[in-house]
């Protein structure tokens, strides 16, 4: 009886020692990817450029659309969402004609759970074709079956079952530093990403935060000028939540700001007021609203350093082909930033400083003695590169700056 209990023990843990050993096999002691979450102006371009080529509310039903997209795109994609939402990092390399997305995610006691899946068209799908985690190798079947199932715990099981059904081929080209994907255009695809993009209850506070916005400005004489520190004010901390209502109210004013119909988000938003026009202005200035604003949406639906990218490749483009690069402009940037991180991050103090008075000296640091207007050549004359030690000792200064406002610490 004595040897039958004990075969019995033995049996039962055979599971829980060889799921411990698998685990310890898992995890690593050092990351597979070390890199950090900045994304870089030049995805930026990227990005804008595939968007503008491929505007899905231009394509027709059944088209069949070639779309090459860049390897640094996805690399930096990739990384993107690791940082955001694995709270790791990530990238994309290729070797022989595949692809290979590695991810580093961080456990508790500085461990990691390191995973590399190699990507291979086959029959002009994507597919696993190599897996391994941590030290483990995994059948690609297994790895897929596992995909698979975290997309569709995720709730975009559909999506993703569209988008695999859309794509016609795909192949892989090292040498151009891209890969050619070929789909076929169902409007469906924008009508998913439109309802995976807002949930119902964020449309409701996008419809609020408009509401409020138009009966805020409705008797302003058109054009005059309205300060931001006090639309924000009366805006922001005007809901028991405080996160959702601040988002809805960004958006809802960079759309206003930057001339964007909120109806191309949400279609129903054709039928909510309209926002009287007034001039928004910070620091004096209808553009740091609008510099301002528009990186605080960005950080406060997607993260640091996305605004932070756009921020700096759009005055990249303006020394290139517009006003000219500002670090004025950069600042309003970097702070509209800090305004969307600290929403998200620390709603409650946020509210509670905006309650208690704002003006735009709190949001805004003195910035007259930086430099504005410089064209591409006088860019680089005094600056060379954003890689350069007197860009990086300027933006440095902004940060400074920024560090001793009380209302951002």
């Amino acid at each position: 009886m004595r040897r039958l209990l004990v075969w019995l023990a033995i049996v039962l843990l055979l599971p829980v020692l060889a799921t411990a050993v698998l685990l310890l096999a898992a995890i690593d002691s050092k990351p597979l990817v070390e890199r950090n979450d900045a994304i870089s102006p030049i995805a930026v371009a990227q990005a804008r450029h595939l968007l503008s080529t491929h505007d899905p509310r231009r394509q027709q039903l059944g088209a069949i659309i070639t779309a090459d997209i860049p390897i640094n795109l996805i690399d930096e994609g990739i990384n993107y969402v690791a940082g955001r939402f694995l709270h790791g990092r990530g990238d994309f390399v290729l070797a022989d004609g595949a692809g290979e997305a590695r991810l580093s995610i961080v456990l508790p006691g500085r461990r990691f759970l390191n995973i590399a899946a190699t990507i291979q068209p086959i029959e002009g799908k994507p597919a696993i074709t190599r897996a391994r985690l941590g030290r483990l190798p995994v059948p690609p079947r297994l790895a897929e079956y596992l995909m698979l199932t975290a997309i569709a715990a995720s709730g975009l099981g559909r999506e993703w079952q569209l988008a695999i059904d859309a794509i016609q081929d795909i192949q892989v080209n090292p040498g151009a530093g891209m890969v050619t994907v070929t789909y076929q255009w169902e409007p469906q695809i924008l009508d998913r990403a439109r309802a995976v993009a807002l949930s119902d209850d964020e449309i409701r506070h996008l419809r609020a935060a408009r509401e409020s916005l138009a009966a805020l400005l409705a008797h302003r004489a058109p054009g005059s000028p309205v300060g931001l520190a006090e639309i924000l004010q009366a805006t922001i901390p005007a809901d028991a939540d405080p996160v959702a209502h601040g988002k809805a109210t960004l958006l809802v004013l960079a759309c206003h700001l930057a001339g964007i119909d909120l109806a191309g988000l949400v279609p129903a938003a054709r039928t909510w007021p309209r926002i009287h026009w007034v001039t928004i202005t910070l620091g004096g200035r209808h553009d740091l609203a609008q510099h301002f604003v528009v990186s605080a949406t960005l950080a406060a639906w997607s993260g640091e350093p996305v605004a932070d990218a756009i921020g700096l490749y759009k005055e990249l483009d303006d020394a290139r082909h517009g006003s000219g690069f500002s670090f004025i402009d950069l600042t309003a940037d970097r702070a509209g930033t800090r305004f969307g991180e600290l929403l998200v991050k620390k709603p409650d103090g946020l509210t509670t400083k905006v309650r208690n008075g704002l003006q735009d000296e709190q949001l805004l640091p003195a910035f007259s003695d930086l430099p504005e207007d410089l064209h591409l050549k006088e860019f680089r004359q005094r600056f060379e590169s954003p890689e350069s030690l007197q860009f990086k000792a300027l933006s440095r200064e902004i940060e400074r700056r920024l560090d001793t406002l009380p209302f951002y610490q």
